[in-house]
């Protein structure tokens, strides 16, 4: 029996997407539930997972463009027949009566071979299968791919994620360390070459991703139909780093999540929001879209280009919930998981481009949308306080905005806003 393998929809506004890697080859075997290929759309990308256990046969290539739906290739399932031995007729024996023979002193030593027992061979480690009676790890698909791949032992790994769940990092560590013991003496591999067509002359040319294409496309589009401003402000971050140190062990404890600077700026832009409306709308031709629910999308960069997952009604989330949700999110872009729902209903957007060491920068707006918080590296700076310099942690800030429909004014008092919230974090927690 053979089980073909669709390209599965991924939303309504997707018609195709592009077969980005297989990570398996045409005739090896592959288990239920396991990824065996990538797919990649203008918005998303989606590890597909075998239907059933059998050989795989590939239709279709790496890197071609397919409509969804399109059998990209077919599982032939394994039948195994349990085959029964026809029953022997029994023969009825006499034997003869047993002789008693007195034993000798040799006989009755214990049989003990010179030889020495080979140790018993465990059984390779397969993360699709558990041995009755034992524990079966909980996995991810993207870490069940790695063991596989690469035959590891997970009975010899220690997880570092929640509950001491392995995640990719502890396979990857594995790995290199692995590698480190067999090959001491190897040298640094070349830079890595982008994969392309080589045009001669050290210039090689690649199709850009259709994620890419997509990205390039709505920024240009936000740059071409948009009056964009940008006004820039600065943030003492001293409360904020003492409220974390002092909070952060229980926090972790009870919630087994950290707590982040991303909650306290969320929970900032959503108490702006409430006062400066404007900046949670958008312009639908002659009218202004004004929203009564706060999505805010939050910047995340991914391997295959930046995405931006939504947090939905983020004014009703705790600083636990928040921290939780984008931590979903990050594991959900690692995994290839992320589905077009996620990216999809955003009001306002936050951007974090000080974890890449940005201490300043312009936010391009995510369009509808008519306005973007750019965070950014914090850095100890002098600062007058109170008539004396002293050096402080602080951090620029930028808001880009609509000027359309966003007057100076507003912006600016917006992120004036935002700087009081998080300079004084009890101004979050009771929304004064």
């Amino acid at each position: 029996m053979s089980i073909e393998i669709k390209v599965p929809s991924v939303g309504e506004s997707v018609s195709e997407a592009v077969l980005a890697q297989w990570f398996k080859k045409d005739g090896d075997h592959v288990r239920k539930d396991e990824p065996v290929f990538l797919i990649e759309t203008d918005k998303v990308t989606l590890e597909v997972v075998a239907e059933s256990d059998g050989v795989l046969k590939i239709l279709v290539q790496e890197g071609e463009t397919v409509p969804i739906g399109a059998v990209v290739g077919n599982i032939k399932a394994e039948i195994k027949e349990e085959s029964r031995p026809e029953a022997e007729p029994k023969v009825l024996e006499i034997q003869p009566e047993p002789q008693v023979v007195e034993p000798s002193v040799e006989a009755l030593k214990p049989a003990v071979s010179e030889e020495p027992i080979p140790p018993l061979e465990s059984p390779s480690m397969d993360i699709a299968i558990a041995m009755p009676g034992e524990d079966r790890p909980v996995l991810s698909p993207a870490v069940r791919r790695l063991v596989a791949q690469n035959d590891i032992n997970v009975n010899e790994i220690v997880g570092t994620g929640p509950g001491e769940r392995i995640t990719k990092g502890d396979i990857l560590l594995h790995l290199e360390k692995s590698e480190a013991r067999k090959l001491p003496q190897t040298p640094e591999p070349d830079r890595v070459q982008p994969k392309g067509v080589d045009a001669g002359d050290g210039i090689v040319r690649k199709t850009m991703s259709p994620i890419r294409q997509r990205i390039a496309a709505r920024l240009l589009e936000a740059k071409q139909s948009t009056a964009m401003l940008t006004t820039f402000n600065e943030i003492d971050m001293s409360q904020v780093k003492a409220f974390r140190a002092e909070y952060k062990e229980s926090f972790r404890n009870r919630y087994k999540v950290s707590l982040g600077m991303m909650s306290f700026f969320i929970k900032a832009a959503v108490t702006a929001l409430k006062e400066f409306p404007e900046l949670n709308a958008f312009i639908d031709g002659q009218d202004i879209v004004y929203h009564q629910y706060y999505h805010v999308g939050v910047a995340i960069g991914a391997e295959r280009g930046l995405v931006v997952p939504v947090i939905r009604h983020a004014d009703k989330l705790s600083f636990s919930e928040l921290e939780q949700t984008i931590v979903n999110y990050v594991e959900k872009i690692k995994e290839n998981r992320l589905e077009l729902s996620d990216l999809e209903g955003g009001t306002f957007t936050i951007s974090n481009g000080g974890i890449y060491g940005s201490l300043l920068s312009t936010p391009i707006l995510n369009t509808p949308q008519s306005g973007i918080l750019g965070m950014h590296k914090i850095e100890d700076r002098p600062v007058v306080i109170n008539g004396e310099i002293v050096i402080r942690p602080m951090m620029y800030v930028a808001l880009s905005y609509d000027h359309r429909m966003v007057d100076g004014r507003e912006a600016v008092s917006f992120l004036k806003r935002i700087k009081e919230c998080v300079e004084s974090p009890e101004r979050i927690m009771v929304e004064i």
